[in-house]
């Protein structure tokens, strides 16, 4: 690598963000209040998170009725974190934003976008899991109740 690009790994690895922001924290527990902040406004504010929790819910539901077993339980719980997780990195994208963007600029609707397509595409992805964990289970019992009706 060239002496430049050290020059930039280290100018960023020794960036204390304290000396940049008020917002920052070293207490642990201001920490942990701020991230339950973020929760309560997604919550509160965010429509979609309404629908992630039904469709958690769901999932579950599915899940305990299906009795999958702990591997299942693992991919879906990874399946649907990363749902929630880009809901949320969707949400900060588009409030930083409408922060920095005061008029309409090409590049914000960009932004804005792409962050809304990441959602889409975990939401299907996470579709497709739960076809693939539950799908033969589901259509063995179906078929079981169908044969017993």
């Amino acid at each position: 690598m060239t002496k430049r690009v050290w020059q930039q790994i280290r100018s960023a690895a020794n960036t204390d963000p304290s000396r940049h922001s008020p917002a920052t924290s070293a207490n642990r527990r201001r920490s942990l209040a701020y991230a339950a902040a973020g929760c309560a406004y997604m919550l509160r504010q965010q429509k979609n998170v309404r629908i992630l929790i039904a469709a958690t819910l769901v999932v579950v539901t599915m899940g305990a009725w299906l009795g999958i077993g702990t591997d299942q339980w693992a991919i879906l719980t990874l399946t649907v974190g990363s749902v929630w997780v880009a809901e949320f990195i969707n949400a900060a994208i588009e409030a930083a934003v409408n922060l920095a963007a005061s008029d309409f600029h090409p590049l914000a609707k960009v932004a804005k976008d792409v962050a809304a397509a990441a959602v889409l595409i975990s939401a299907i992805a996470a579709f497709a899991i739960a076809c693939l964990l539950f799908g033969p289970r589901l259509i063995e019992r179906l078929q079981i109740g169908a044969i017993a009706g």
